[in-house]
């Protein structure tokens, strides 16, 4: 098998808005698609980063809560690579977003820091 490359990610939100509103208003993403599915009462939304799909956001009613801490046992975060992750720090805080202490990664040396979309999910911000 050959794998060419990772083809989405997908969020389930607990508020298909807000979360909406968080990758489009807050990370800067782009709105692709979005669809209604009657039969599920749930929305999907294909969200893009720099032009490259990335983000399939999803709303299901009341989805079971998961284990969200990164050193949780399954899928551990999304990273975003930024140029400064102070500035983008910054950025995240001024518009209310909770967001880790800066650290510094022991294998790279590189600044990175764990910030947290509107149900939890844990995201990293990773130094060019």
């Amino acid at each position: 098998m050959k794998l060419n490359r990772v083809h989405h990610i997908a969020v389930i939100a607990t508020d298909y808005d807000r979360s909406k509103a968080f990758y489009l208003d807050v990370l800067g993403c782009e709105l692709l698609s979005e669809v209604y599915r009657a039969e599920r009462d749930s929305w999907m939304g294909d969200l893009a980063l720099n032009g490259q799909y990335l983000i399939e956001l999803f709303s299901f009613p009341d989805p079971p809560l998961r284990a969200s801490w990164p050193e949780a046992t399954g899928l551990r975060h999304l990273a975003f690579e930024v140029d400064s992750v102070a500035d983008a720090r910054a950025e995240l805080l001024s518009k209310g977003v909770r967001c880790d202490e800066l650290r510094t990664d022991p294998h790279t040396g590189k600044a990175m820091m764990f910030f947290f979309d509107p149900d939890g999910l844990p995201l990293e911000l990773y130094q060019a």
